[in-house]
């Protein structure tokens, strides 16, 4: 527990004590609540939380929350020197340990989260990444076509988060945990669809107690089923119960490798496994959800997407619904749909990017200011506000464009300015530097292969044209991808 000895103001600067506030430090912000200071605040509604802050202190600020001070940096122009820096000074290690412990129940022997990256970044790359890409076509029909006898043509309704999340986590599973056999016959994929909408709906049951997880606020009651549903999913994948399925990903096999040398057990093993399905998988689906959720309340977004798969995917060599895969090229050769999935993520990706501050330190802003850091402390960057959501780089920010990303020419537009100045960081959904995600490329490729299946062999509609944006589960920030308060009905049928 960090000492609290520092002074009790509504903000740093000439009127606080230079003993506890010192000259050169970041405005500081206790609140009015000793300990917790702005917790509650926080915890309720960040993105609130945080604006206001930064329209009383600008840019850079230092918060109280829960007993920790938290610098947080809302100056796109300077994040490089923040997710480049050395993790010497700047480390983001220590709270990724904390939540792996807090939410997931996992320690590991000697874990070294660089070392883990460095091997695992070759197996989402490159041909890995053209094998999972197959992969994930091929199993994203498995779930949402099934057997072509099953059922009929009609309507069916359902959520469009639920169906969203559990297709392309259904998909998702399948491809990197592997399938019930090899060649796939209609039995075999009978089972998949089931032991794979198995696994969502257990995962689920975490993933919505996942904030509550994280900050220690569960009810007896809700701590119990946690464990019941943990106890589960670490059943679901365990490394014996996963040893007999087939087309396992190379992924999954260097991993298992990776645990296996540094004596991790099985039972932890497990767990690791269930961490690893939410890093990869957790975030696809809520963003498809949103995506969607955009095309259909925006017609002309929609036709445009639809026009240009009918230009680009159906004009094809052959016709995409004889593909067993999508070829790169053509993933790559999606400008407005590309503009639109940017769009979605400017809208609803509000990560945190976290930095635990290891030494003493001068931290340069791109406007050549400089601010003391403390050892101790934690550095939050927060992408959502700034870039994401500042009126100056994007007019009307909180409206869906899903032009935003394209150039006149139809080429995609990076050219974003703030201050004058052209903008690298513009848009950080995957976060940056040391800690960008690893499987962006797989994400991308998979939510873009989920839409254009869904587009080309389904009718979509909402139930309700009236139906409106539903608002954020505000709990969600800091998580990544941000959820909706409640789903949105829709139905849906296959084209004959």
């Amino acid at each position: 527990m960090l000492k609290l000895d520092r002074v009790k103001s509504g903000g740093g600067g000439p009127g606080a004590d230079p003993v506890h506030w010192r000259p050169g430090e970041p405005p500081l912000d206790l609140g009015s609540i000793p300990w917790l200071g702005h917790a509650l605040e926080f915890g309720k509604d960040a993105a609130s939380f945080l604006t206001r802050m930064k329209e009383k202190h600008g840019d850079i600020f230092t918060v109280l929350v829960g007993g920790r001070y938290v610098t947080v940096l809302l100056d796109p122009h300077s994040y490089d020197t923040v997710v480049w820096d050395l993790r010497t000074r700047l480390d983001f290690h220590p709270y990724a340990i904390f939540l792996m412990e807090r939410i997931f129940d996992l320690q590991l022997p000697n874990f070294n989260p660089s070392e883990e990256k460095a091997r695992m970044k070759p197996t989402l790359m490159h041909k890995d990444l053209q094998a999972l890409t197959e992969a994930m076509y091929t199993n994203l029909r498995t779930v949402l076509l099934g057997d072509s006898t099953e059922g009929g043509s009609g309507w069916q309704e359902k959520g469009l988060l639920e169906f969203s999340y559990s297709s392309l986590l259904s998909a998702g599973y399948l491809t990197l945990y592997g399938v019930e056999a090899s060649p796939r016959t209609h039995e075999s994929q009978a089972l998949d669809r089931d032991h794979s909408a198995d696994v969502f709906r257990t995962f689920r049951q975490l993933d919505l107690m996942l904030p509550k997880l994280a900050r220690g606020s569960l009810s007896v009651g809700d701590k119990d089923h946690a464990c019941s549903v943990k106890s589960r999913l670490w059943k679901l994948l365990s490394p014996a119960g996963l040893a007999s399925r087939a087309d396992r990903s190379s992924w999954l096999e260097s991993y298992l490798r990776h645990l296996e040398e540094m004596g991790v057990s099985e039972d932890m093993q497990a767990r690791a496994l269930v961490l690893q399905l939410w890093a990869t998988q957790g975030n696809m689906g809520p963003t498809a959800f949103w995506l969607l959720l955009f095309l259909l309340k925006n017609p002309e977004a929609l036709d445009a997407v639809h026009a240009e798969l009918k230009r680009i995917v159906w004009q094809a060599e052959k016709p995409v619904l004889q593909m067993t895969a999508l070829p790169q090229k053509i993933l790559d050769s999606m400008p407005v749909l590309d503009s639109v999935l940017n769009e979605t993520l400017r809208l609803t990706a509000a990560p945190f990017i976290t930095r635990e501050v290891m030494a003493d330190l001068a931290l340069p802003m791109a406007d050549r200011r400089e601010f003391s850091l403390r050892r101790g402390d934690r550095l939050l960057l927060f992408p959502f506000l700034s870039p994401q959501k500042d009126p100056e780089i994007y007019t009307e920010p909180e409206v869906f464009k899903y032009n935003r990303f394209l150039n006149p020419d139809g080429s995609e537009k990076k050219d974003f300015y703030k201050d004058g100045k052209r903008l690298k960081n513009y848009n950080m959904p995957w976060g940056a530097g040391h800690n960008q995600c690893l499987g962006k490329s797989y994400a991308i490729n998979s939510i873009k292969q989920f839409v254009v299946l869904l587009l080309t062999h389904f009718d979509l509609e909402l139930v309700s044209e009236d139906t409106e944006v539903p608002e954020f589960d505000l709990s969600r920030y800091g998580f990544g991808l941000m959820q909706p308060e409640e789903d949105v009905p829709i139905r849906y049928r296959t084209r004959l």
